[in-house]
């Protein structure tokens, strides 16, 4: 089950929400909850869910264990379990593969599912057990509140990854408010918007310039294609992220933010800064500070760090290419900085833009054959020349979609509604024009929430690109 689908937005998170606030006990809404995530999970994965769970109770043993004592030697064990788990999973095939290619085997290459969500939920639980080890959170005694941690459905799937310290108190004690309900829902229907009215549409026209045979490509249609998957990928993620926090809220919970308008960077340092936030401060927390930070080994840290990162998004080499390709650009970045500071800020913001979207190619192709070819493409070196006919109408046809995408990009959307905000809130008649306010909000999302279902009950299925890492 995804959000973005009519089962969910009619039938599922309606019966959860009406249930949720009839129910007079917190203990009785996390039951309600903790049944509802496990139906969410099983629904796509009805196998592994048995799987999260098992992890999810192992994990909960090794943070009582570590209260008693010896907290290196559990959480040591935690980890190893969860990282191995990981391995089996998401990277065995991958493994043998190359193992395979480099030593002329021929070993028989296993055929792994990957559980949905798993890079997210093991992360999630790695979070509670180092923090535990280090003293930052307290054990959670109930098993039934840590799988609910776990197993919560709003971001379970793909994110954010939520720290154990994020919602431990709101686990046991937490209230929803009126204000609290609406700004969830008005989150959601963003989200909704940006997945099913730009994210899908945008990830339709980067499918035509970049699925097909890439020698018959021309350079100008491989660079729309990449732009195009460019904004698939920011609204795709950052939708689910928003939908993720719009329904945290529903529920009384306060998911952090995943996302800062990160096309609006100017610099990849900054860049990093705004995209998937969540996962960038959990491997500097976790990863990049425990290994020395800026103290000491600084690249050598980097390097460990962006090659995870790589790699944490998938088991294929274009991935890790693609880790260390930031990596690159983060390392020139801090050797060259007081030159950097000297160029003109739009030319800073156009050259980081080139570089992300030069990344997002590499992120694209999974085969490293069709990556090779698509860097002769985009700079001229193979393809049918540098345009034709057919780019160009393919182009003008998805021309007003790119101008909205880049828009929305923009904190111009943000501008727009602080201003009509303090203007709501002059003259006086604070409460009249925040009514009218609340209303203009109200219609925002009933428009976006009409919009996305035509499109969902004319449109194909189309999960959320982050589902399959």
């Amino acid at each position: 089950m995804v959000f973005s689908s009519l089962t969910f937005l009619f039938l599922f998170l309606p019966l959860v929400l009406l249930f949720y606030y009839i129910l007079p006990s917190i203990r009785a809404k996390n039951i309600l909850l903790l049944i509802a995530s496990l139906v969410f999970y099983a629904w796509g994965e009805p196998v592994y869910v048995f799987l999260m769970v098992a992890t999810a109770l192992i994990n909960w043993a090794f943070g009582l264990l570590m209260e008693r004592g010896r907290k290196g030697l559990w959480c040591t064990l935690a980890v190893v379990f969860d990282l191995g788990c990981l391995i089996v999973f998401k990277y065995t095939g991958f493994l043998v593969e190359n193992l395979n290619a480099l030593c002329a085997l021929s070993l028989p290459v296993p055929q792994i599912a990957l559980p949905i969500g798993i890079s997210f939920y093991t992360f999630q639980i790695l979070s509670y057990v180092v923090d535990v080890k280090r003293g930052s959170v307290a054990v959670q005694r109930s098993f039934a509140r840590f799988l609910l941690y776990v197993t919560l459905f709003p971001q379970l799937i793909a994110g954010p990854i939520v720290r154990y310290s994020d919602v431990e108190a709101e686990l046991s004690d937490r209230t929803v408010s009126a204000q609290g309900v609406f700004y969830g829902l008005y989150r959601f229907c963003v989200g909704l918007g940006k997945k099913v009215l730009l994210a899908d549409y945008a990830g339709s026209a980067a499918s035509k310039m970049l699925d097909g045979t890439l020698a018959a490509q021309t350079t100008l249609g491989m660079w729309f294609g990449v732009l195009m998957f460019m904004f698939e990928i920011y609204f795709d993620f950052s939708g689910y992220s928003d939908m993720a926090i719009g329904m945290g809220r529903m529920f009384g919970f306060k998911y952090p933010e995943n996302f800062r308008l990160p096309y609006t960077a100017k610099s990849i340092t900054d860049f990093w800064r705004r995209w998937h936030i969540s996962l960038s401060t959990f491997f500097r927390d976790y990863v990049y500070i425990p290994l020395g930070g800026n103290r000491r080994h600084v690249y050598l840290n980097l390097a460990v760090v962006w090659t995870l990162t790589g790699l944490w998004h998938g088991a294929s080499w274009n991935f890790v290419l693609w880790g260390v390709y930031f990596l690159v650009l983060l390392v020139i970045e801090r050797l060259l900085r007081k030159p950097i500071e000297h160029i003109p800020m739009v030319l800073r913001h156009a050259g980081t833009l080139l570089l992300i979207l030069i990344g997002w190619n590499i992120f694209y192709f999974t085969d490293t054959s069709r990556l090779l070819e698509s860097f002769r493409v985009l700079f001229g070196a193979s393809g049918v020349g540098f345009t034709n006919h057919q780019t160009w109408i393919l182009m003008l046809n998805s021309l007003p979609l790119a101008v909205l995408c880049a828009v929305c990009c923009t904190p111009l959307p943000r501008i727009l509604g602080a201003s009509l905000s303090v203007l709501c809130a002059t003259d006086g008649h604070i409460g009249f024009r925040q009514y009218l306010f609340s209303i203009g909000m109200y219609v925002i999302s009933i428009a976006l929430l009409a919009l996305s279902v035509i499109s969902l009950t004319g449109s194909s299925f189309n999960a959320f690109l982050y589902f399959r890492f």
